[in-house]
């Protein structure tokens, strides 16, 4: 397929959809159009690295910026789409003007879930982390600060937990649940992770909501629920989920359930436009449901394929779900999607820091946490794929990799 392709959304998975085109020799011109001021970058390590100061911002980039400047590729960053015309196979920008596609790429990626409006909610020095200027703001205040609140206990609220923490920051994490990633993690994962924080001095409040943000013009508290104390804080950062970027798709009339309904080629309804990353619910096969995964390996993966098909191949996206966070000097690594397990098992101490949590439903792996375990998580992923049941039994025993454990 040749002729004008157009990306909508100019994140990971729209660098990686030029890499593969360019790999393929795709002849057709291409124009990638995002709102961000910035040319596809990595936000893994946001929350990370690039928050400790640790990575500069030019390494971020998925490619260099001379990448983009080989022809045919026009780059048009800090630029909103206001609407898909699938009619006139265009895509109407804020100042009305139309680019016309032959084909068009829906990468538009997920923007933070918010807090629900608050008294003090909009109070100065309440963070949302999702983008580099995001991270700039919140680098800015934590040279002044000394009490951090963090809103959510999932990846990104430890990870910044964790960089806060050892920035030497008096922290608090404040969380719903009733133990910190329960989206993601069996209770013996979660009790290692509290372990962990407490013991650098992270002040975990759990099962436990907010009433309001403390201040006049900046925070300087959170009051929570049920008459607890309130917690002093200068700076709050709020990590609650993400919600993918369906309105464009929808407005279209593009089937959207919880993302924008794509087939195992990353194509809509609409044959000239594919979809791909987190605004997305794909079919799974290896798990026999739609799925929406938040995760750079889907946005890679996905990318790759429906780039691939654009070619005129014939490529199906069918891959084991993989997740990471780093927190500390911990290495979390998770294959596959625990939801649904019947067994969780632990391989190896915690107290050792390094060990891992397989999930099995009938027997059967369906996924692995791995904590400083990388060769449990790599041939995790080749057991999920196979579908493998597992040994019961001997799962417990570290003596025996994991790939001679299947039944």
């Amino acid at each position: 397929m040749s002729g004008r392709l157009v990306i909508a959304g100019a994140g990971h998975a729209a660098g990686q959809v030029i890499a593969t085109l360019r790999q393929k020799n795709f002849p057709g011109d291409i124009i990638l159009i995002g709102e961000e001021p910035w040319l596809p970058y990595q936000r893994p390590p946001l929350s990370k690295k690039f928050l400790a100061g640790k990575l500069p911002a030019e390494r971020l980039y998925v490619k260099p910026p001379a990448f983009y400047d080989e022809p045919p590729t026009t780059v048009m960053l800090g630029t909103r789409i206001e609407s898909l015309d699938r009619g006139a196979k265009a895509v109407v920008l804020g100042d009305g003007t139309s680019v016309p596609y032959d084909t068009l790429i829906l990468a538009l990626g997920s923007r933070v879930r918010r807090l629900p409006r608050m008294p003090g909610s909009d109070l100065d020095g309440i963070h949302y982390l999702r983008t580099v200027q995001d991270v700039r703001a919140i680098q800015r205040d934590f040279a002044a600060a000394r009490n951090l609140t963090i809103v959510g206990a999932g990846y990104i609220g430890l990870e910044v937990a964790a960089v806060a923490a050892d920035l030497g920051l008096n922290v608090t994490v404040i969380e719903t649940q009733d133990r910190v990633m329960k989206r993601v993690v069996a209770p013996q994962v979660s009790e290692f992770y509290e372990r962990e924080h407490r013991s650098r001095g992270v002040n975990l409040l759990l099962d436990t909501g907010i009433e309001r943000f403390r201040g006049s013009t900046r925070v300087d508290g959170v009051v929570l629920s049920g008459g607890k104390a309130p917690v002093p804080a200068d700076l709050v950062v709020t990590g609650i989920g993400i919600v993918p970027n369906t309105e464009l798709a929808a407005a279209a009339g593009l089937e959207v359930a919880d993302g924008i309904v794509v087939d195992d080629r990353c194509r809509t309804e609409d044959p000239d436009i594919y979809a791909v990353g987190d605004c997305t619910l794909h079919p799974n096969r290896l798990f026999g449901r739609k799925v929406r995964l938040e995760s750079v390996q889907n946005a890679l993966e996905q990318a790759r394929t429906a780039a691939a098909n654009v070619c005129g191949e014939d490529v199906r996206y069918a891959e084991v779900p993989w997740f990471w966070s780093d927190q500390y000097d911990l290495k979390l690594q998770i294959a596959g999607l625990s939801q649904g397990y019947d067994c969780a098992i632990l391989r190896g101490d915690p107290d050792g820091r390094s060990f891992s949590c397989v999930y099995l439903a009938n027997e059967r792996i369906i996924a692995l946490d791995a904590v400083n375990k990388p060769k449990d998580f790599l041939q995790a992923k080749k057991l999920i794929a196979d579908g493998k049941t597992m040994k019961m039994n001997m799962l417990c025993d570290t003596r025996t990799e994991l790939k001679d454990l299947s039944a």
